[in-house]
């Protein structure tokens, strides 16, 4: 399983995780919120069961000056992508079942036909170009 939350001491590792070749579903949410505070169990129990994955569970307030900028409307948050192309952003309900469907069709997806549905509409190509997690966490503070 390959499970990490950002924190301020270990964006090296986080960075290396997310340039590896495993689809990464990142969970964004906040410290106060509750429903995120009961969600993360959930999002344990997905990464264990997908351990060819990197989960990351970002507080967008502990990390403002990464991921400030995303339009986050509601929690929970997710943001899953597979080397540089984003796949999905944006909230989700916080049934874990829900969230296990849509990971997984995405997983099953040859690049190709990812590439292709990442710039099928003007809103997934604004993800490729402001949701980008690698360019984010890499971007100068």
């Amino acid at each position: 399983m390959y499970s990490l939350t950002l924190e301020q001491d270990n964006r090296a590792t986080v960075s290396a995780a997310i340039h590896s070749d495993r689809l990464v579903v990142a969970c964004l949410c906040a410290a106060w919120c509750g429903t995120c505070g009961s969600y993360r169990t959930s999002f344990e129990t997905l990464a264990s069961k997908h351990p060819d994955m990197v989960f990351l569970w970002v507080d967008i307030e502990d990390h403002a000056d990464i991921v400030g900028d995303l339009d986050v409307d509601n929690f929970p948050t997710l943001l899953i992508q597979r080397h540089d192309t984003v796949a999905f952003f944006g909230t989700m309900l916080p049934d874990p079942a829900v969230a296990d469907r849509m990971i997984q069709s995405i997983a099953e997806l040859p690049d190709a036909e990812l590439q292709r549905q990442a710039q099928s509409t003007a809103e997934r190509r604004t993800w490729q170009s402001e949701c980008n997690l690698r360019q984010l966490l890499n971007a100068p503070g």
